[in-house]
């Protein structure tokens, strides 16, 4: 069987010549890896606490449809409203944090700049920004 693998990292490295397509993907991908963080993280603390989806929804006065769908869906995009008031019950607080320096050029660089000198290197980073990191058992 042949793997067409490398035949995608050319083709995407290929679109990210395109200034308008390269903001987008790099937008795109912080996003995904961002909330998938965030969430994570939340249904981490909800489970430490002893918390269920359906109580969690009843302390924030929402349907327990709405937590389910925001601590299940691959296609979540909460609010950041929403986001501060689950943490909230959960004692946390959500935060924002500079992208450390190491990859900075690989993110920040390609989005002022709207090129990037290595594509395909840009491409593998942000897939393993987007990539979510398994669960470690407790």
């Amino acid at each position: 069987m042949v793997s067409n693998h490398g035949t995608f990292w050319d083709d995407l490295a290929r679109d990210l010549e395109d200034p308008e397509f390269l903001r987008e993907y790099v937008v795109e991908s912080m996003r995904i890896a961002t909330i998938d963080q965030v969430v994570n993280a939340i249904d981490e603390a909800r489970e430490a606490a002893g918390l269920s989806k359906a109580e969690l929804a009843r302390a924030i006065r929402k349907e327990p449809a709405t937590v389910r769908r925001l601590l299940s869906s691959d296609n979540s995009n909460p609010t950041l409203g929403t986001l501060a008031e689950v943490a909230a019950v959960l004692g946390l607080r959500i935060t924002v944090e500079p992208i450390p320096k190491s990859e900075r050029g690989q993110i920040t660089e390609p989005l002022l700049e709207g090129r990037t000198a290595d594509p395909k290197k840009l491409a593998r980073h942000l897939d393993k920004l987007r990539t979510p990191k398994a669960k470690v058992p407790a």
